[in-house]
């Protein structure tokens, strides 16, 4: 009887031990991060122990709100932070080194290569993947029927695509062969058209970010092929001031092709289950694929006490069971090593945007926000005076002069 007392009393005592040093994670996301994160936390914080208390923040003042958070000794233990702004916060020393754990993560290698690029700063790992967005190429397999193509036959050149558009807007109508956001969308446009060149072996940016490369060969060729599908009337007029409200016209039914977000192969899955639609990867301009790398890196902040635990919660989000919570809410799989397993049952189409993480890019610039995100900036700008105007070169020396004049003044 005693033998049951004591042994009753340890247990109660270790559970009180355990509760009394459990620790609460404030973390920060942007707004419309989706239910695949809010549903691994709620998942996280039901099996007892340490808790993540979530926050939404507006997406477009995240990155200020943070900012404005650390400089004042209010920041959250940790932030899913938009890829494209962690090396400015790891270059102003504002975020934890997780280089050795890291490193010591048996499935470390598996992880997407853009964000784990993206979050590293002279050598030293700042931020892990969270959430991984790819592009892809998407063709409507009605339509393709209606126009006499194979609707299972994926174009694997922009000449079969600009063939395929022809034919599809010789439908009449409302029905147009190719869609992108050409009007001031700097972040549609680095998304779905610079695939073209990267699979080329071309980029805007050097490998260090510090010098612009825009003017290649290669994006003379991506340039004259997004000129040339406007040119012979596949690509709607609404295109030309789409600043990304409709991004997503592929939706609507009368789009025959169009390069998009892995996440859409989700939203037409679940929302639009009358469009009969096939994925592959993007094309080059010289038919190799490749893709951009998108969504959110995972990133502690500098000095926080509970870093142990918020290695846990990540912990977490890698294993099997979070990785599967997350990919059923439309969350792509971090972990390439486990992908299969965890996709399996889901829509097969998802696999293709596995596939891209493989060969995607991200540029690698302390301006991201400056020289391609804004809708004035030189990237937004050259799209557009590129793709619709009436001088090339002048759109070619204007955007290279600008980039690199930001690139300069912010050294």
């Amino acid at each position: 009887m005693l033998r049951k007392l004591l042994a009753t009393t340890a247990v109660i005592s270790a559970v009180m031990i355990s509760t009394a040093s459990a620790e609460t994670i404030t973390m920060w996301v942007r707004s419309g991060i989706g239910d695949s994160f809010k549903e691994v936390v709620k998942a996280y914080n039901a099996r007892g122990g340490d808790t993540v208390e979530m926050t939404e923040v507006p997406f477009a003042e995240l990155v200020q709100k943070y900012a404005t958070a650390i400089a004042g000794g209010q920041a959250p233990d940790a932030l899913s932070l938009d890829l494209i702004y962690n090396p400015a916060f790891a270059a102003a020393g504002q975020l934890e080194d997780l280089s050795d754990w890291a490193k010591s993560l048996p499935y470390f290698n598996a992880l997407s290569p853009s964000h784990v690029k993206l979050g590293t700063y002279d050598g030293k790992i700042y931020g892990l993947p969270l959430s991984v967005e790819t592009s892809i190429f998407a063709w409507n397999k009605d339509l393709y029927k209606k126009a006499g193509l194979d609707p299972d036959k994926a174009p694997a050149t922009w000449e079969e695509i600009t063939a395929n558009a022809e034919k599809i807007r010789a439908l009449g109508d409302d029905t147009y062969g190719f869609y992108f956001s050409g009007g001031g969308c700097g972040g549609c446009m680095i998304f779905t058209f610079t695939p073209l060149v990267w699979g080329a072996g071309a980029d805007i940016l050097s490998e260090d970010g510090k010098t612009a490369t825009l003017d290649t060969p290669q994006m003379r060729q991506a340039v004259d092929i997004y000129r040339n599908l406007v040119a012979k009337g596949t690509v709607p007029a609404g295109s030309a001031s789409d600043n990304g409200a409709n991004f997503l016209s592929f939706t609507n039914g009368k789009i025959g092709q169009q390069s998009l977000g892995a996440f859409a192969i989700g939203t037409l899955v679940t929302q639009h289950p009358e469009i009969d639609f096939g994925v592959g990867l993007i094309p080059s301009v010289d038919g190799k694929t490749s893709s951009f790398a998108g969504g959110d890196n995972f990133v502690v902040t500098k000095g926080t006490p509970k870093l142990a635990s918020v290695k846990g919660f990540l912990d977490y989000i890698y294993s099997p069971e979070g990785q599967k919570i997350m990919a059923k809410y439309g969350s792509l799989p971090t972990r390439g090593d486990i992908a299969d397993e965890v996709l399996a049952g889901l829509d097969p189409r998802l696999k293709v945007g596995i596939e891209a993480i493989a060969v995607a890019q991200t540029p690698y610039t302390l301006q991201f926000n400056d020289l391609i995100n804004s809708s004035n900036g030189p990237w937004a700008t050259f799209i557009n005076a590129a793709i619709y105007g009436d001088d090339v070169d002048g759109a070619f020396a204007n955007a290279q002069a600008e980039m690199q004049s930001i690139i300069d003044n912010a050294q």
